[in-house]
């Protein structure tokens, strides 16, 4: 029978002590995780490639008395991220937690328009999470010796399980989205699987969350026409709000989700359901 008073079971999301490290930190997702992750009691370092916006995060933080540090990398530069990986374990001596979160950006091609952007998304998407988790192996590895465990958190999307609607980009006359970006976000759901069965034996748990349309702040705004077919196409009837990536990325982070290793969690209102 369970104790529903043992401390196991209280402090299931209790991220206290632990140390996560989430690239993309100061994005349109990357920020509510972030945040999320703090406010569950992790120390988190914020990597990005500007350090204005790193910084405007982390002053926030700050007067919520919320735990973020700044860092300022490009992790396409492989020396960069050694570096940065030196930076934490120099400063901490180990490493919780890793979200894999950085993005390109999205830039719609015509749809049979092949271009070097293929070879560039598939690289950061899949290269990048790859050379990261390898550089950051012996801090996840240090967590799970103090810990019990640690986690990566790969950040894939609706679209690396199923096709964007053309008809919807066609009828609103939004550039499509490209090719590249879904097949470059199955690469890395794979990869994902890969990892938690070649690491999980070392109590390293590899997940990813594939997040469904979650527009920007001024979308409803900006392309009316665009968002309402958006919400037409989810069986919740609408997009979602960037905060509602939070638990998912705090369950995922925590022993709440201790024995969860391999798994995508869908965060997209049930768009993948269809």
């Amino acid at each position: 029978m369970i104790d529903i008073k043992s401390q196991i079971i209280k402090n299931l999301f209790d991220l206290t002590g632990r140390v996560a490290l989430v690239t993309g930190a100061a994005g349109w997702l990357g920020t509510p995780m972030s945040l999320a992750l703090a406010n569950a009691g992790a120390t988190i370092v914020l990597v990005g490639r500007t350090e204005e916006t790193l910084r405007e995060l982390a002053v926030l933080s700050s007067d919520q008395g919320l735990n973020m540090e700044v860092e300022v990398c490009d992790i396409r530069d492989p020396e960069a991220c050694l570096k940065l990986m030196q930076i934490v374990m120099e400063r901490h001596g180990r490493l919780d937690i890793l979200v894999n979160n950085a993005s390109l950006g999205i830039k719609g091609n015509k749809a049979l328009k092949a271009d070097t952007s293929f070879a560039q998304a598939a690289d950061m998407y899949t290269g990048v999470s790859w050379r990261l988790i390898q550089m950051a192996l012996p801090g996840l590895r240090a967590a799970v010796t103090a810990c019990g465990d640690a986690s990566v958190i790969n950040i894939g999307s609706m679209y690396g399980k199923v096709s964007p609607y053309p008809k919807v980009y066609e009828m609103t006359g939004q550039p499509p989205n490209p090719a590249y970006y879904g097949a470059a976000k199955a690469g890395l759901l794979q990869l994902t699987r890969w990892l938690a069965c070649n690491l999980g034996p070392e109590g390293i748990r590899v997940n990813s969350i594939s997040p469904g349309a979650f527009p920007q702040w001024d979308a409803r705004e900006r392309m009316p026409e665009f968002v309402s077919e958006l919400d037409r196409k989810s069986p919740l009837g609408r997009i979602g709000n960037r905060e509602e990536i939070a638990g998912p990325v705090v369950f995922l982070a925590s022993k709440a989700s201790s024995y969860v290793n391999g798994a995508d969690l869908a965060v997209d209102g049930g768009w993948t359901s269809w």
